[in-house]
């Protein structure tokens, strides 16, 4: 059992930084690998950095706490942020934990606790989501699954697009939420509108992913995919 776990920071303020080190640098269950003032930057160094857990701020210029969660989904998060409004956005992409500044050592060794808890926990192997479509509740199980884009009629809504040519709709549920609970390793966040299954993918470059799923015309499906999650497809086609 893991007693200690790498640990990113992050927070644009540097006296925020500053401060958050010191306070993690007291906490004997953290080995703090880096400490970073722009979420731009951490994303670069993502692939060569081995880390268990990220301690992030949430507003932040560019990429804020919030999406740069969405591109550590097999990674811990910890939230600590002077706002109160985004606590349920946090817990919807599964954070550990959502601090209030001023951060004290007592709530963060709490937080800390939670996340050595959860990285703890032995890992049980879905197959499946219990999901609520357009045809009635669904199992949708991960295999079957190609691609997932943002549906037309209803922005809210996500039309899932299956192996076996059928898609359905998912109703009322973002893309935060369905990424914690898909397999991080097989499925990738490609632009603001559309997820891709890793099976799904024929060819790639370095702006579009060319999927094996078929339109109507015979043509197969053209995705763009944008900078904001590049880094991210890059990690998972080298696993």
């Amino acid at each position: 059992m893991n007693t200690k776990l790498k640990c990113l920071l992050l927070d644009d303020e540097l006296p925020g930084l500053t401060y958050l080190k010191m306070l993690c640098e007291q906490i004997p269950e953290l080995e703090i690998v880096k400490a970073f003032n722009d979420p731009e930057k951490l994303l670069a160094e993502i692939p060569k950095l081995d880390f268990d857990l990220c301690i992030s701020d949430i507003e932040m210029p560019g990429i804020d706490g919030l999406t740069l969660a969405g591109l550590l989904q097999n990674k811990l998060v910890i939230f600590t942020t002077a706002y109160k409004n985004y606590a349920a956005e946090a817990f919807d992409i599964d954070a550990v934990d959502y601090i209030t500044k001023p951060v004290t050592k007592e709530r963060l060794q709490k937080a800390v606790a939670k996340a050595l808890e959860r990285f703890n926990k032995p890992v049980i192997t879905k197959k499946f989501i219990h999901l609520n479509t357009d045809k009635g509740k669904a199992l949708l199980y991960f295999h079957q699954i190609q691609y997932i884009k943002t549906a037309v009629t209803d922005s809210r809504d996500k039309e899932v697009f299956l192996v076996d040519g059928s898609s359905l709709i998912l109703k009322n549920i973002n893309f935060d939420s369905l990424l914690s609970q898909l397999p991080n390793t097989d499925f990738c966040r490609v632009n603001k509108k559309e997820i891709i299954a890793m099976t799904a993918v024929k060819f790639f470059n370095h702006n579009e992913i060319t999927l094996n799923h078929q339109e109507q015309n015979g043509k197969f499906t053209t995705l763009i995919l944008s900078e904001t999650y590049r880094s991210d497809f890059s990690i998972k086609v080298k696993i």
